[in-house]
């Protein structure tokens, strides 16, 4: 109770509002491990059938003719080793094993002549393979036995040995083989589980035992099928990144470097290194930047700000320390990661990533009064760079040469319609700019990185500020563009406006006409264009059913009941009623979600796996827990397990559920 002399009045008494009685906190326990006891056995059954078609040699040698590629994947136990070959284009396998017994009857010996014949001789495709799977088959293939392999995987897997310490450990060498290695490809950093979870492959299913297990019989079998699924999971994932590999492809002819198996940055880097070596003479060193440098914003002369507001905002970025941490980072110092300010009627943040406009459930739509328009800056980062002369001082005003050579290349085969071309400069470009910020590349230069993420966000800040001075209202503001809501009597004025911030900047613009924005925030919307195409960011992406989206997109988030965005969007763009598209759907995969579980999920006693997928059932009880300690997965309470995708419809789909995240969707992005 508050001593206050004025906490009693007549009519008040001013005490504290009561608490809220705590939640009772459900201590949980970790579901019973069934699936270690020895009698454990998953998809025996059709283990033992293994129904699927084992390669001839014909089919072998037809494969090298037809210039197909194999899937590879191996799996090593104490006393037990596996290498499966899976063609991309017939989808038969391949199986090579050993055992620890010799006395085994195995299905599959290991012939090695064969084995090395198809290594010589075919395109192989895998995922992790340079650091794991082809050091052990170097050893598999030079006499070592299940159990030194087994030793081998420990050595890569618990003790964090490289693949080069693996050949120097055990006296091999790397094997000679045309490999394309999927791992760095791929975008992020995802298991191949996880992967296949988000193309949504046939079948989901971890390691079903134990690594120190000594396996059974019917345990190898079950195991070798396993491969097999991964192999599967591995083609989905090739064909996927059929673009991207094609797009590495045209790199590799071209700088006659094998880059099929690189990141975008790793590309970068190589062929920047190449043609800095061809223009200097020697070979770009990296650089050392001890931690704890401190650097100061230098304001381009072109930056210029007309409010005392934004002279301030300058100000405060300009007296500000940035400074180099011990891995080589530049962190946002506080005073402006603490900065909030607001322009017109939107409120502005900015941060490491970009400029962000802080806005929550809004809805604009354009009327006769207003339209909204949307301009983004062309190739923004690598137009700061250049534009202001931005190169790394160890490699010098050369680097502008490289990096301005490989953009006007990129401008003029887009401008020609070369779109191979384009597309593969386009990953030299973005590449570029993540090795800035890398201590361990030979481009890295931290002080070049801060200003060009600074500088973006401060030159977006110039046009907004010129825009809201003259009355046209900025709703929204990212990374590189702005939305607007312009009077219509104004149009030819905000035109003119966004030329002059052009001319001063030497930045180019892009324009789309929008009829409506929905935003759950700044990184979550909705917005459809006057031409009815739609753009989806954050949450609502869903690059599954969009036909122009490129594929590679699947491969950045998990899928997440996806048929609630779209019957969202058919609401929202062509006022559809969200029960036609929900109950008139019938591709599960759309009603699915997945979610990576650390240490594995399960639900009524069947292990999941560490990647899980379900969709919402009637009748359905229940919640899937994780196996490490039992606490509930989220999102999962009425979920229904769907580790094997079914051949048809399922009758038991939870329409009222489905019906109403799609309404929870819409009160999020402010429709009412």
């Amino acid at each position: 109770m508050s001593n206050r002399p004025d906490s009693y009045g007549f009519f008040w008494k001013d005490l504290p509002p009561e608490r809220k009685p705590k939640k009772e906190i459900i201590k949980r326990v970790p579901p019973d491990p069934v699936w270690l006891r020895d009698d454990y056995l998953p998809g025996l059954e059709e283990a033992l059938k293994f129904p699927i078609e084992i390669m001839t040699d014909l089919d072998i040698l037809m494969a090298h003719q037809t210039e197909d590629r194999f899937m590879y994947d191996t799996e090593i136990y104490h006393n037990y080793f596996c290498g499966i070959f899976r063609s991309l284009n017939t989808g038969k396998v391949c199986v090579f094993e050993m055992h620890l017994d010799p006395s085994e009857n195995l299905d599959h010996y290991f012939h090695e002549e064969k084995f090395r014949w198809i290594l010589d001789n075919i395109c192989i495709v895998t995922f992790n393979g340079i650091h794991f799977d082809m050091p052990i088959t170097s050893m598999a293939l030079n006499g070592y036995e299940c159990d030194k392999l087994k030793q081998a995987a420990d050595d890569l897997i618990q003790h964090g040995l490289r693949a080069g310490d693996i050949y120097k450990k055990y006296k091999t060498k790397p094997l000679s083989v045309n490999h394309i290695d999927l791992i760095e490809v791929a975008p992020l950093q995802a298991s191949l589980k996880a992967y296949g979870g988000r193309l949504h492959v046939p079948r989901m299913q971890d390691l079903p035992f134990h690594p120190s297990t000594v396996l059974t019989n019917d345990q190898i079998a079950i195991v070798r099928w396993y491969c097999v699924n991964d192999t599967t999971s591995t083609a989905f994932l090739h064909e996927c990144l059929k673009e991207q590999l094609e797009l590495r492809l045209t790199l590799s002819n071209e700088n006659n470097i094998d880059l099929r198996s690189k990141s975008d940055a790793q590309i970068a880097e190589q062929i920047i290194s190449v043609e800095y070596s061809r223009r200097t003479g020697s070979k770009p060193q990296r650089p050392q930047i001890p931690s704890n440098t401190v650097y100061y914003f230098n304001t381009p002369r072109n930056m210029t700000f007309r409010s005392a507001l934004m002279q301030h905002v300058l100000h405060t970025v300009e007296s500000a320390p940035f400074t180099v941490d011990e891995n080589g980072y530049i962190s946002l110092p506080p005073q402006i990661s603490d900065l909030e300010f607001q322009i017109g009627d939107a409120t502005y943040k900015m941060g490491a990533g970009g400029l962000h406009s802080k806005e929550k459930s809004t809805v604009h739509k354009s009327d006769e009064h207003y339209q909204l328009i949307d301009k983004d800056v062309a190739s923004y980062y690598p137009a700061i760079i250049l534009q202001n002369n931005y190169f790394p001082e160890h490699l010098g005003p050369v680097f502008l040469y490289i990096f301005g050579g490989i953009t006007a290349r990129r401008l003029k085969a887009k401008a020609d319609n070369h779109k191979a071309i384009a597309d593969s400069l386009k990953i030299v470009i973005n590449g570029t700019f993540g090795k800035l910020a890398s201590k361990w590349s030979i481009m890295y230069a931290p002080r070049i990185m801060f200003h060009v993420t600074l500088c973006g966000q401060l030159y977006l800040l110039m046009l907004i500020e010129a825009l809201e001075l003259e009355g046209i209202q900025v709703v929204s503001a990212n990374t590189d563009g702005v939305m607007v809501k312009c009077p219509r009597n104004k149009i030819e004025y905000f035109n003119a406006i966004v030329n002059l911030w052009e001319i001063a900047t030497g930045f180019k613009t892009e324009s789309k006409n929008y009829s409506a924005l929905y935003s759950r925030d700044i990184n979550n919307y909705i917005a459809i264009a006057e031409d009815k195409s739609v753009k989806l960011k954050g949450a609502y992406s869903n690059p599954w059913n969009d036909p122009k989206e490129n594929p590679e997109k699947k491969l950045h988030k998990n899928p997440v009941t996806t048929i609630c965005i779209e019957a969202v969007v058919a609401y929202l763009s062509e006022n559809i009623p969200l029960e036609d598209t929900i109950w008139k759907c019938r591709d599960i995969r759309k009603f699915t979600r997945m979610q990576s579980v650390t240490g594995g999920a399960v639900k009524d006693g069947q292990f999941l796996g560490k990647t899980v997928r379900w969709y919402y059932a009637t009748g359905e009880t229940g919640e899937i827990v994780k196996a490490i300690n039992g606490n509930k997965v989220g999102g999962s309470d009425q979920g229904k397990p769907l580790m094997e995708l079914p051949p048809q419809f399922p009758h038991d789909i939870n329409y009222d559920w489905y019906l109403a995240r799609c309404h929870k969707i819409l009160k999020d992005l402010g429709v009412h």
